[in-house]
């Protein structure tokens, strides 16, 4: 199976923090049914949810919180083989007007994610979707100055709409994968 994926900056003066890549399996990412990840290309973790946490040898089933927000928290991780993280968002065009069927540079898209999980722990078919926001709280890791995102379920506003712009796109042929 071929996976493509474009790489994009989140930010108007992209920094090494800024870059993500998106990650899809089909040619073109279409607003009708393509899953995406979204890859951070100076960590290589993945952005989504997590459902759950360990802690003296006993796992906790809850959805994260934001510390500031009290949404669902938003975070990156290369875990693979945890059970409860979610990468896979959906995206649908923000500005009805002008687009095409498939993602593109300049295209403004507002991204979501399903809750695959109830408050008890159970896996459920039909979770609650809630959609990724930013806004003005900024925090520190070290040297750098990063933005708090998180998820929620609320009405769509301006912190909900994100602006691709697109850097470098790779189409892989057989030849390059074998």
């Amino acid at each position: 199976m071929l996976q493509y994926w474009k790489q994009f900056s989140i930010n108007s003066d992209p920094g090494p923090n800024s870059f993500w890549r998106i990650k899809f399996i089909k040619e073109l990412a279409t607003y009708s049914d393509t899953s995406i990840t979204l890859q951070h290309v100076k960590s290589n973790m993945f952005l989504g949810t997590n459902y759950g946490y360990s802690c003296n040898n006993h796992y906790y089933y809850r959805y994260h919180e934001s510390p500031s927000t009290k949404h669902t928290e938003v975070s990156c991780s290369n875990d693979a083989m945890n059970y409860y993280w979610v990468k896979d968002w959906k995206f649908n065009h923000g500005k009805v007007k002008n687009h095409q069927d498939f993602l593109k540079s300049n295209d403004v898209i507002n991204l979501s994610i399903k809750r695959l999980h109830d408050n008890n722990g159970n896996k459920t078919s039909n979770g609650q979707v809630e959609f990724l926001r930013s806004h003005y709280i900024q925090f520190t890791i070290g040297e750098d100055a990063l933005q708090e995102v998180c998820c929620h379920n609320e009405r769509l506003g301006g912190n909900d709409e994100w602006c691709i712009e697109l850097i470098k796109q790779y189409n892989w042929t057989l030849d390059q994968v074998c």
